[in-house]
């Protein structure tokens, strides 16, 4: 702890030569490795003349407003791309062409183009868990040759896509019957994390699609994530387990709330079909095919991914892929994939200026890094997108939410941001009244040109979708601009209430334009996003790509499970705890008699 406190203290401020003395000097004594040495000697990106100049350039920033910003054409102009139907309008940043030339500067002394050149060419980028990062792969089209470990792993890819579609037809049309004879139409996703929030939202935003809709018809998909009972009561209401089929979601067949959860509907489908119906009713995606027919799976129905999936980034495997193919069709996923595919090809080869995602990414170091901001609202204009955010908040904050660089030398600076979003314009009525006149959070406008289901209402001014988008179009010019003490004077308000309605403005957003919300979008939207937050990584310093701060809690809970069933099934007293833990647990003891005395008491009763 000293150590970091230390090299926070002290990065940054002095030269990196003299910080490698002093600790030399200081800690060889103590028997330190050369390797920690190493570590203290990497140059992290702060210690660069580029992001030195954007520190002093904050302050010429800070000077301007949107106000003005905004009123340069030119300047607008050049701050708007497009590419493949989709339109990024960044004019309203806190930032000058200037700004973006510095902000370009930095991603050459980050090597930006070398690290996704070296990510797109499997290198093993994921260094603390020795992996590619390749879920640019699973998109990637038949004749593509992406490499790990000097294998093309494209054909492994479409050897368990083609695995998916032949299985989901096989469901689709009825040739696969459950234990009954009757035909399998509901499908319940066990998974967590990346095995559940990214499907969902591809899910959610395709349910109100037409093209998906009519694919759809008939059936249902359902996700049960949470291991508290709630949820698995919800997910399986009104199901009948002879016309259920359960995918469960999980690489090592190991995670505790999945198998846990799968464990249960096992138990719901043994209990209303016989054992024998599990072999029926259940399949996998995972890797360890042994577990999985331990289980009670047939392995041939385990459909694999890799190591070199994360699973936040995972979608495009078969954890989202085997799902919404049950649900919609592979034909209508496969278009899913190629919009992906779209931005990947995008990302690779345009430059930083016309990159939608490094622009974003280098927005969003620009808003966390130098301006201060913690915070990013993510903000669609379309219900289908509801699931968006939640899916990014995974994907930004479990990737990004690190305190050391990737050679672990602790951060001086501030890496990650706080993500979370609504659709508006349900937002509007929730918190937008904290960004627009609170804490400054910058904000992710998302648009879409056609509605997914239109209503024009005679006798009305516009369509139901105009209505949406007009405040689409009105809300980042009211964060911009705002509104003045002296306007509200001009409107003979009374002056008790003007400091009340006055907005600053120079509130900092962005607007993403989609022609449609179809397949292929929701493919394009999921990459952007994914390529967005490895720039930010990248640019930090950081492995966005391993989550070691998700394992701490687990452990702990593991010491506490085994407490619980020590104290209940032994009756043995509370041992090994503090003394607030100690407490919780006695009164939760003391008052819970939920103990399960058949698997009857499993089943839902709502």
């Amino acid at each position: 702890m000293l150590f970091g406190w230390f090299l926070r203290s002290l990065y940054c401020q002095l030269p990196a030569i003299h910080l490698i003395q002093f600790f030399y000097k200081s800690l060889s004594f103590l028997g330190f490795s050369f390797r920690i040495l190493q570590m203290a000697s990497s140059t992290l990106i702060c210690d660069t003349e580029p992001w030195k100049d954007l520190k002093n350039h904050v302050q010429e920033i800070k000077k301007t407003h949107l106000r003005d910003l905004m009123s340069d054409t030119d300047r607008c102009q050049s701050m708007m791309v497009e590419f493949d139907g989709i339109l990024l309008d960044y004019s309203r940043q806190n930032a000058t062409l200037k700004t973006m030339d510095k902000l370009y500067q930095l991603a050459e002394a980050a090597q930006l183009n070398n690290k996704i050149n070296r990510m797109y060419n499997g290198e093993k980028i994921n260094s603390t868990e020795n992996r590619s990062v390749l879920h640019v792969a699973l998109r990637a089209p038949r004749d593509a040759a992406i490499n790990s470990d000097g294998k093309n792993v494209v054909p492994e890819v479409w050897k368990v896509l083609d695995k998916i579609k032949e299985f989901s037809e096989t469901i689709r049309s009825g040739s696969w019957v459950g234990a009954t004879g009757k035909v399998l139409k509901d499908v319940v996703a066990v998974g967590i994390g990346g095995s559940f929030l990214g499907p969902l939202f591809v899910h959610t935003a395709l349910q109100t699609d037409l093209e998906a809709i009519e694919c759809a018809r008939g059936r249902q998909l359902r996700f049960l994530a949470n291991v508290d009972p709630i949820d698995v009561a919800k997910s399986i209401t009104g199901l009948n387990p002879e016309t259920t089929l359960v995918v469960v979601v999980s690489k090592t067949f190991t995670t505790a709330e999945t198998m846990l959860n799968a464990r249960t509907l096992r138990e719901w489908i043994s209990t209303a079909l016989g054992p024998s119906a599990v072999a029926k009713h259940m399949v996998a995606v995972s890797t360890n095919l042994t577990l999985v027919e331990k289980f009670g799976i047939d392995p041939n129905n385990a459909f694999a991914f890799w190591d070199w999936v994360g699973g936040r980034y995972s979608v495009c495997s078969a954890v989202g892929v085997l799902p919404l193919s049950l649900q919609y069709g592979f034909s209508v996923v496969e278009k899913f994939l190629k919009g992906a595919w779209s931005i990947d090809q995008h990302f690779i080869s345009a430059p930083y200026e016309k990159n939608i995602p490094v622009l974003l990414g280098l927005l969003s170091i620009w808003n966390v890094s130098f301006l201060g901001h913690p915070a990013r609202a993510i903000l669609p204009y379309s219900q289908a997108l509801e699931k968006f955010a939640p899916h990014i908040q995974q994907v930004s904050m479990e990737s990004n939410g690190k305190g050391v660089s990737i050679d672990g030398v602790p951060l001086p600076f501030e890496a990650g941001e706080i993500d979370f979003g609504e659709p508006g314009t349900n937002g509007q009525h929730s918190f937008y009244q904290l960004i627009h006149q609170g804490r400054v959070i910058p904000c992710d406008f998302i648009g879409v040109v056609k509605s997914q289901q239109p209503v024009y209402l005679k006798g009305e001014v516009v369509s139901n979708h105009d209505e949406l988008m007009s405040n689409f179009f009105a809300q980042p010019d009211a964060l911009a601009v705002g509104k003045t003490p002296e306007q509200l004077q001009k409107e003979n308000v009374a002056p008790h209430l003007i400091p009340h309605k006055t907005f600053s403005g120079n509130r900092p957003s962005l607007s993403l334009l989609l022609p449609s919300l179809n397949a292929y979008n929701i493919g394009q939207l999921l990459a952007i996003y994914e390529h967005r937050i490895a720039v930010e990584g990248f640019i930090w310093g950081i492995n966005s790509f391993d989550q070691w701060g998700v394992e701490l809690g687990k452990s702990l809970a593991t010491q506490v499970r085994k407490q619980l069933h020590a104290s209940r099934m032994k009756r043995e007293p509370i041992e090994g705890f503090n003394f607030s833990t100690t407490t919780l647990l006695t009164r939760y003891l003391e008052a819970s008699s939920d103990i399960p005395s058949d698997p009857s008491t499993l089943l839902p009763r709502i």
